[in-house]
């Protein structure tokens, strides 16, 4: 009998505690918190602290990080248990690989897909990762927009290689209404989503985010 995948499920941005209760109570495999200043899903470490406390067991914490310190993921770790780390913007595999060893978590690295990535740069980018260090996970594949963050927009799917969706996060304007459709298409590990499940911007809406992952498991179970 042929196992079918279980894609993965992370819901980001979160800023209340209902919203992660939310997101755990409907299955999601992960929650994410945004460290970063200028985003409106911002939250400070004792924040993030707060909201992580109700996470259980095998839900993992991932923290999302922009050009930071050592010192600044270091703080942000003295207050909230994190299991992962995100790397938005413009860190290099040795940035990215120094950080990480220095803390002691393994970390994804967002790569930005614009209108002239290839197919072949996406294996590069994580060759160079995987490479750099032995605490890389694996590549988060977001949409290219001006700023750092979640983009809320859609990329070309068909850029990303075949080989590399089974062990890849797919984000970037991923909403209920093409969860299904980029989850079949795509077959990635993992589907990440903060926008398209917000009733505003940080607040998340709880039977959107019910919605998105029952979309996720249609995809499975057509798939099967």
């Amino acid at each position: 009998m042929a196992m079918t995948h279980r894609t993965r499920i992370k819901i980001c941005g979160l800023t209340r505690k209902e919203d992660v209760a939310a997101a755990v109570g409907s299955g999601a495999d992960a929650v994410g918190f945004v460290f970063y200043p200028k985003s409106p899903r911002y939250v400070t470490a004792q924040q993030a602290a707060e909201l992580a406390a109700g996470v259980p067991p095998f839900v993992s914490t991932v923290g999302l990080f922009v050009n930071p310190s050592i010192e600044e993921v270091r703080e942000v770790l003295a207050h909230v248990p994190l299991t992962l780390l995100q790397f938005h913007g413009d860190e290099t595999p040795q940035q990215c690989a120094g950080i990480a060893a220095a803390v002691v978590r393994p970390f994804m690295r967002a790569a930005r897909i614009g209108s002239a990535t290839q197919p072949a740069d996406l294996l590069e980018y994580e060759l160079q990762y995987r490479s750099a260090s032995p605490f890389f996970n694996g590549l988060l594949l977001d949409t290219l927009v001006e700023h750092y963050g979640g983009s809320g927009k859609v990329f070309d799917w068909s850029v990303i290689p075949k080989e590399l969706a089974p062990r890849a996060v797919l984000s970037g304007g991923l909403s209920v209404h093409n969860a299904t459709e980029a989850v079949a298409g795509v077959r990635p590990y993992a589907v990440d989503i903060s926008s398209g499940v917000e009733a505003s911007k940080g607040i998340k809406d709880a039977a959107k985010i019910t919605a998105f992952i029952e979309a996720v498991h249609l995809a499975d179970a057509t798939q099967a």
